[in-house]
């Protein structure tokens, strides 16, 4: 049996970073440097579907501003 074969049951934690990118993370480690909780702890499934409904824009939030800047003086 591979690695990739067993079943993963660990459980994980959404976390989203100050750029509103989002990420999972098991759930008994604390947050990497940077990075919050976003509200959604689960199977890896279950938060990567959560990511999947909440991340709906891609871009980074800095380059989402600049955009929306360039677009009112525009």
């Amino acid at each position: 049996m591979s690695v990739d074969d067993r079943e993963d049951t660990a459980t994980y934690r959404v976390v989203v970073n100050e750029e509103e990118m989002y990420s999972i993370w098991p759930a008994d480690r604390e947050n990497p440097l940077g990075w919050r909780y976003a509200g959604k702890t689960g199977k890896k499934d279950e938060c990567l579907a959560y990511i999947q409904e909440a991340w709906t824009d891609m871009r980074p939030l800095s380059l989402r501003k600049k955009m929306e800047e360039a677009q009112k003086n525009s």
